[in-house]
């Protein structure tokens, strides 16, 4: 999973593998640490909404996890603070 913070914007870019563990079920997190803090991304997908606390931000998908999975569709977009688009990433490194 990529993630790039741009203000009032957070773009995920996510991979073959991780679209199939979204579909399975399983949250996928990105995660960065340093002494007294950190940051965290979760994708949920079984989350309904985007919600914040202090270094945490969770992503529900579970409304528009059809729609990420078409292939007619490169992603979507959830709007509010901050607005989150969650793209799909696929390359031939999983052919």
């Amino acid at each position: 999973m990529k993630v790039r913070f741009t203000p009032g914007r957070v773009r995920v870019r996510i991979d073959d593998l991780e679209l199939a563990a979204l579909h399975r079920g399983e949250p996928l997190h990105a995660r960065v640490g340093w002494p007294g803090g950190g940051w965290t991304l979760t994708l949920d997908p079984h989350g309904h909404d985007v919600a914040g606390d202090g270094g945490t931000l969770a992503v529900g998908l579970a409304p528009l996890l059809a729609q990420l999975s078409d292939p007619a569709q490169e992603g979507v977009t959830i709007s509010g603070e901050p607005r989150v688009t969650v793209e799909k990433d696929f390359g031939p490194q999983h052919a």
